[in-house]
């Protein structure tokens, strides 16, 4: 199993040994590879992504500034943070850029803000020939116009923490050839039209995350998130496919890899 998407420094309050707890824990849970995300508005988190990928065999990083912190960047341009993100970006251990977007829910930067952060992260992404990672939440057909206005389906990418409209996931699939990546949501009672977007997308566009520390599934709901939990998600994903358990592992490990390249090959380890 892969997750695609783990907080791995705020899950473990910034306390590396419990990553290092948090990462056993999730390679005895059968757990291959993690993503970790460095997106804040500072050098630091940039960093901590790449950190956890330098420190732990089998984690690779995706690096960017999160919407909330679209104007936090805008105003901190001439300190040279823009500059941190496309080192970060370019670092070999980075597999993607982001998590940039909309997020229209919070609107902790001006709206405006955040759609110029998010065409820079896609031009960045354009030239370095890596994925994209969005994050989107009550901006559905913003975020998709973007999208489409600056040919990202040349880029490529995921929708993370996939949660929204199954029209919307499934017009990401079928007109930019994005993937879907599930979060625990999934198994939640009411999971909202995420069980139907699972259902009709093709299997071959279909991920995993866990996006710890949050939205930990069930029967850990309410609880911190870890990227031990991830089976529970790739358990739903089969339930609704009508897959083995092992079927949807094996389905959504290929499409990770292909999205994000031969890195995820590396196993975690002791």
């Amino acid at each position: 199993m892969i997750d695609t998407h783990a907080h791995l420094k705020m899950a473990a309050e910034g306390d590396w040994t419990r990553v290092a707890e948090q990462l056993q824990r999730a390679r005895l849970a059968g757990v291959h590879h993690v993503v970790a995300i460095g997106a804040g508005g500072d050098r630091e988190e940039l960093q901590s992504a790449l950190d956890a990928a330098r420190q732990f065999p089998g984690v690779s990083a995706i690096c960017g500034i999160h919407p909330h912190d679209a104007q936090r960047l805008e105003e901190a341009d001439g300190d040279g943070l823009w500059q941190a993100v496309e080192l970060a970006c370019a670092h070999e251990s980075c597999i993607g850029v982001g998590e940039t977007g909309l997020d229209f829910h919070y609107d902790l930067s001006p709206r405006e803000a955040q759609a110029r952060i998010f065409v820079r992260h896609i031009a960045l992404a354009r030239q370095l020939g890596k994925p994209l990672c969005i994050h989107t939440r009550s901006a559905e057909p913003e975020t998709l116009q973007i999208l489409k206005d600056e040919r990202a389906e040349d880029v490529g990418g995921v929708i993370h923490c996939f949660s929204g409209t199954a029209a919307f996931g499934l017009s990401c699939v079928r007109e930019l050839g994005f993937y879907l990546s599930i979060p625990g949501i999934v198994t939640f009672k009411n999971p909202g039209e995420i069980a139907e977007a699972v259902r009709q997308a093709p299997a071959d566009r279909l991920l995993v995350e866990t996006d710890s520390p949050f939205l930990a599934p069930i029967p850990h709901r309410g609880k911190k998130n870890e990227p031990a939990f991830v089976g529970l998600t790739l358990a739903k994903v089969a339930e609704l496919r009508g897959w083995s358990v092992a079927e949807a592992d094996a389905i959504t490990t290929a499409n990770a890899e292909r999205l994000f390249g031969p890195r995820l090959r590396q196993p975690l380890s002791n």
